[in-house]
């Protein structure tokens, strides 16, 4: 159930209300939106008291109180119509302004790093991506530098000022991750991994959720209800494509998750073309579209010499495509009203 609250009632009031919905059996959930604060009751309504007489008992606070069809409810746009937006160091991802977040697949260096940091903030981008713990296929792959690697983006972080995204692959670092991160990134390989996502909330820090290869929207998006469930209202859905058929790129990108995660959800949704294609030379041609589409953000592979990176090499853009892209990019954002 959703309860939406009167605008402008007083603390003491919205607590009352909150105890009471905990006396009735209910887990209140808070979401704060500009101009109304609604509040999603979790519970089962056959053995629990009813809500529906909340506006009676509380006259002065309580609006309405509506049933949630949704198996997803409060990721829903019934619990929270307007959109949400996610604050990573001032930049608003969700908002007028659209967001670029790039940096290489895996952190291989100081000097790699530092060097990538640096061109993609003059392109325009504010958060650097980043892989310090890789999942990979093989076990004899390339598995990522640890704590070593997010140091080094805290360090770039330090000296840019931008945000940090970076994979969490482990509940056991939950906690560590999120000291150096702004962002943490939950792959596709996890995405259905419960108790990690559980672990990525209560960090508090915004979780990045990407779709899995064989993921049903409304998996991904039930999915995402375990960070919202967990008191984190920091919620970001990322399409990085998905298995089919196709051999002819690594990936197929699903742009109709966009009008569709808008649809049916007020969080923000990020576009990974780097992952979607697998392949460089059509990211620019992802990116243009997913600006077009409405997409909130996109989030680019970018290293400084792609043919010499440790992963996923093929998918990297260099650091002049990059600095090409974003200046081609900016007539598709103005026509989507972007900024």
């Amino acid at each position: 159930m959703i309860i939406v609250l009167k605008p402008k009632i007083s603390k003491k009031d919205e607590n009352a209300v909150l105890r009471e919905i905990k006396r009735l059996g209910y887990k209140p959930h808070v979401m704060r939106g500009v101009a109304r604060t609604v509040v999603g009751a979790i519970g089962d309504e056959l053995t629990h008291q009813s809500l529906e007489n909340l506006p009676s008992t509380f006259p002065q606070s309580v609006e309405s109180v509506m049933p949630v069809q949704k198996r997803y409810k409060l990721v829903s746009r019934e619990a929270h119509p307007s959109n949400s937006t996610i604050d990573v160091r001032g930049n608003l991802i969700g908002g007028k302004k659209f967001q670029v977040m790039a940096g290489p697949c895996s952190v291989e260096g100081e000097k790699q790093l530092l060097t990538t940091a640096h061109a993609v903030k003059a392109a325009g981008a504010t958060v650097l991506r980043g892989g310090a713990f890789k999942p990979r296929t093989s076990p004899y792959e390339f598995q990522g530098l640890g704590l070593k690697g997010l140091k080094m983006l805290d360090k770039a972080r330090r000296e840019t000022g931008l945000g940090i995204i970076t994979e969490l692959l482990s509940e056991d670092h939950a906690e560590m991750v999120a000291e150096f991160t702004d962002i943490i990134q939950i792959g596709a390989r996890n995405s259905q991994n419960f108790q990690l996502l559980i672990a990525a909330a209560r960090t508090g820090k915004p979780v990045l959720l990407k779709r899995g290869l064989s993921m049903r929207i409304e998996e991904w998006l039930l999915a995402g209800e375990y960070v919202l469930s967990n008191n984190n209202p920091n919620l970001l859905f990322c399409e990085r494509g998905i298995r089919t058929f196709e051999t002819y790129t690594r990936n197929t990108l699903d742009l109709s998750t966009i009008p569709i995660i808008k649809k049916e959800s007020h969080s923000p949704i990020v576009i990974d073309p780097s992952q979607g294609a697998g392949r460089a030379d059509l990211v620019m041609a992802m990116c243009k579209g997913a600006v077009a589409m409405g997409a909130d953000a996109l989030l680019i592979e970018v290293h400084p010499n792609p043919a010499e990176a440790w992963s996923d090499g093929a998918q990297q853009v260099s650091l002049e495509l990059f600095a090409k892209l974003m200046e081609e990019l900016k007539p598709f954002i103005a026509a989507a009203g972007r900024e």
